[in-house]
């Protein structure tokens, strides 16, 4: 079951270019931006990250860190910085109609590319202390049901 009010998205770099989707619905409809969706329920944001990442573009990838939280007043987005792990991008024909890889400078130059996502990768070209994935998990839970990202 997915939700409307817990959503992510991710930057994935592969050689040095940015994956990116042109989006086919909503406000975003025939722009660019980063690809993402909504967690599932029962589903940590991180897993869901990876999850949205494989179905909308067939890239494999791990999330490292956080670059960003967005926060409305009945939503938030957490932005993971992901890791390459394989797969060759393509469009999923439903979400999106095209998967592009662009540097982040050809990126922020293009006009169809979404503000969030403009902003977005500003910050991730100047990311300083992002939150790194830690490797602790309490005794009380497990790695499948627990995430902590710290500084």
């Amino acid at each position: 079951m997915n939700n409307k009010y817990y959503t992510v998205c991710g930057i994935t770099e592969i050689n040095g270019k940015i994956l990116l989707v042109r989006h086919t619905y909503g406000t975003a409809k025939d722009r660019i931006l980063l690809p993402g969706g909504f967690v599932c329920e029962g589903e940590l944001p991180d897993r869901a990250a990876e999850r949205e990442l494989l179905e909308e573009t067939g890239v494999f990838a791990k999330a490292r860190s956080v670059l960003a939280v967005q926060f409305k007043t009945k939503q938030w987005c957490v932005v993971f910085v992901m890791e390459y792990v394989g797969g060759t991008p393509r469009s999923d024909g439903h979400e999106n109609s095209e998967v592009l890889l662009l540097t982040a400078k050809e990126a922020l130059a293009r006009a169809d590319l979404t503000n969030l996502s403009r902003e977005l990768i500003t910050a991730y070209m100047k990311r300083g202390a992002a939150l790194g994935k830690s490797a602790y998990v309490p005794a009380s839970s497990d790695s499948e049901s627990y995430s902590l990202y710290e500084g």
